[in-house]
């Protein structure tokens, strides 16, 4: 669940708890252009007031008619949908043919919005399953799969933190790096057993800790919503990091530093800690995009770039330089 969704799920939670009737519309399924993703939430209150955003305008003014008129009065979840056609795309000002779904709910004490608000300040992934038929609530762990899911009788939806960021390293490109992460909705955990490192390092929402970086992904065990990226520069941290991070599913693995260190890294876990070149393969180094970083801030840009780019399945091909400073050497080279 991303940060809107959060903030419009606790200004409906205040909008029930003053009284008022709320209908949360959540998007079950796309087609062609639309503003947000499946699993985005919009709430309309019982007085016309609306809060988040499913089109960016196309279809509220209809979907605040139907909360209205239709769901509150009704009392239970109904399934609507525009654009199926192109006539409707027409109207409602989607590409001719798309298609937005969604599921609208009127909230009730069955809907477990203030027990599910708790769970997920507590930094928890929670699955929440709705009965379409009576608009009751089950409230159970988050899977390794964040999927929607709408079938004739439920809603399942996930909430809480979908992707988690480990940083070994507490320096100063992890300061940069951690607070643009949790931005982008990152649970970041920062690992550091270096004393004069961990006690200064200091990021609203990041978690640190002194554990050792090995123990601590064995104890984490990465998976395809995990991403691990090595900073310390010093080989006795990184490598035992990287060791773990590539021996498991995560989706993203990289370490910093020049290509000949790289270089260097990629013999030592072959010949010290048996990788395989497919393991090894899947390594990321130098870490982010080529594109002229130089400062912290710059390359933690470039970095969060590279993550974005897996994380929804691209390849960013390495850019070809235009100018005379692009051939000058960028990035983090020690």
């Amino acid at each position: 669940m991303d940060n809107i969704d959060l903030q419009v799920m606790r200004q409906i939670a205040q909008w029930h708890a003053d009284g008022h009737g709320v209908v949360m519309a959540t998007i079950t399924r796309t087609w062609g252009s639309a503003p947000r993703p499946p699993g985005s939430i919009v709430a309309i209150r019982d007085d016309g007031l609306i809060t988040g955003s499913v089109s960016g305008g196309c279809i509220e003014d209809d979907l605040i008619d139907k909360a209205r008129q239709g769901v509150l009065a009704e009392g239970k979840p109904r399934v609507v949908r525009y654009g199926i056609d192109a006539d409707a795309a027409h109207r409602f000002g989607l590409p001719c043919g798309g298609l937005i779904e969604l599921v609208l709910e009127p909230l009730q004490a069955a809907s477990m919005l203030p027990a599910l608000l708790e769970r997920l300040q507590q930094g928890q992934r929670v699955r929440r399953v709705l009965t379409l038929a009576t608009g009751a609530v089950a409230l159970e762990p988050g899977t390794d799969t964040d999927e929607l899911a709408l079938t004739d009788t439920t809603l399942a939806t996930h909430h809480g933190p979908r992707w988690r960021l480990v940083l070994i390293g507490a320096g100063q490109m992890t300061q940069y790096l951690a607070q643009m992460a949790r931005s982008l909705d990152y649970e970041v955990i920062v690992c550091d057993p270096r004393e004069e490192y961990a006690e200064t390092f200091g990021i609203e929402g990041a978690t640190v800790t002194r554990t050792m970086p090995d123990d601590l992904l064995v104890e984490l065990k990465p998976d395809g919503h995990t991403a691990v990226i090595a900073l310390t520069h010093d080989p006795k941290l990184d490598d035992l990091a990287l060791m773990e991070a590539l021996a498991s599913p995560a989706f993203y693995v990289g370490a910093i530093g020049s290509r000949a260190n790289q270089a260097k890294r990629r013999e030592r876990l072959k010949e010290h800690f048996g990788m395989t070149d497919a393991q090894l393969d899947r390594l990321h180094g130098p870490v982010g995009l080529k594109n002229g970083a130089r400062t912290p801030p710059e390359i933690a840009i470039s970095i969060l770039a590279e993550l974005t780019g897996v994380r929804y399945g691209y390849r960013i091909d390495a850019p070809v330089p235009v100018r005379g400073q692009a051939l000058v050497e960028a990035g983090c080279v020690v």
